[in-house]
């Protein structure tokens, strides 16, 4: 990614994303391949008076971690990752692999026992961030194996991604607070509904959000962002779900997903591919055959899957539901080690609210 986008990328981040202040505690996790978007990050975030903390990891470090660590070094916590959780005021994760695959012949199981004793921090951080005692942001950093897995040449991804999150803008602060104001009105309608009821030609499923918070995704939870997203009520989902864009989960590929819920577990499971990593994450623990997230894409940018949940679930004119744990800022209560975002296309769709059509073709109706 050209140095100028980094630069519009660091202060989007630190001043719009973060809105970072004097003294504030800010730390940067990331791999080794994403050093120049770190380094600019770090500068800008110093500049504002943050004290600044990164954690980076060498390429590699994460296969050979789960390949060579025993079940106790598996569940284990270091107390300075304990810390971060518990005093730090905001949190940039960058994602960026130089290869995809690299946990794809790692036991499944091994992965779930990380997770699983990994819940409890997870779950502190989500407390801490409905609280407002901190603010979390995740973003990429294009590589040659994200560009592989999107259809692309580096050039034409690094051309995507900043297309998607607005830096191609004169002001991309400026165009991010107008998503904000745009979508501030789907979510106030939204507030004001409980039932949705979504159709296409693969798809019939109700979920009741009553009671529960929409929330305005506008560059300050993902970047990039554009989504409107709650909690549905636990026991409301009914039918049948299609999700038809593929779902990339540590290196293991699952296609054309169908789940059917009642009273908002899921009964029957199938997948054209992955079916078996389908099923065993499914029965990872109490929470992982129910929803913790339902939402709707709203990034028109973003029009063409890239095998990366990150942009794929923000596609214009799509919903996305994501088995487990639920968004504390949402209100819900759905408890899981995972939070896995599936991805439906809308495009050939219509969503009722308590009855009365809002939503056709992928784009809402208000």
């Amino acid at each position: 990614m050209a140095d100028v986008y980094l630069q519009k990328l660091a202060r989007v981040l630190v001043h719009y994303s973060f809105k970072l202040k004097a003294g504030e505690r800010f730390v940067i996790r990331a791999p080794e391949v994403a050093a120049p978007l770190v380094r600019a990050v770090y500068r800008e975030a110093l500049r504002a008076g943050a004290h600044v903390y990164p954690i980076i990891h060498l390429d590699g470090m994460r296969e050979i971690f789960f390949q060579e660590a025993n079940d106790e070094q598996l569940s284990y916590t270091a107390p300075v990752e304990q810390f971060v959780t518990e005093h730090f005021d905001a949190g940039l994760t960058i994602w960026a692999e130089q290869n995809t695959r690299a946990l794809t012949r790692i036991d499944p199981a091994r992965l779930a026992l990380y997770k699983r004793a990994h819940a409890t921090q997870i779950n502190r951080q989500m407390q801490r961030e409905a609280e407002g005692a901190f603010r979390w942001c995740g973003t990429l950093f294009p590589t040659h194996a994200h560009a592989q897995d999107a259809g692309m040449s580096l050039a034409d991804f690094e051309a995507f991604v900043y297309r998607a999150e607005l830096l191609d803008e004169e002001d991309p602060l400026a165009a991010w607070q107008k998503v904000h104001d745009e979508q501030k009105k789907l979510v106030d309608f939204l507030m004001q509904h409980d039932e949705i009821h979504v159709v296409t030609p693969d798809t019939d499923v109700t979920y009741r959000t009553g009671g529960r918070k929409w929330i305005n995704c506008d560059g300050r939870y993902s970047m990039p962002d554009g989504e409107v997203f709650s909690s549905p009520i636990e026991n409301s989902v009914n039918g049948t779900v299609r999700f038809r864009y593929p779902a990339n989960r540590d290196g293991n590929l699952v296609e054309d997903i169908r789940l059917t819920f009642r009273d908002g577990k899921v009964i029957e499971s199938y997948a054209s591919r992955g079916l078996e990593y389908l099923n065993m994450m499914l029965d990872r623990d109490a929470g992982a055959r129910y929803l913790g997230e339902v939402a709707f894409g709203t990034n028109y940018n973003i029009q063409e899957a890239t095998g990366h949940t990150l942009f794929d679930e923000k596609i214009g004119g799509t919903m996305h539901m994501a088995l487990g744990a639920s968004i504390r800022l949402t209100g819900g209560m759905n408890e899981s080690a995972d939070h896995w975002d599936l991805v439906c296309d809308l495009h050939e769709g219509k969503v009722y609210a308590d009855g009365k059509l809002c939503y056709e073709n992928g784009r809402f109706l208000i």
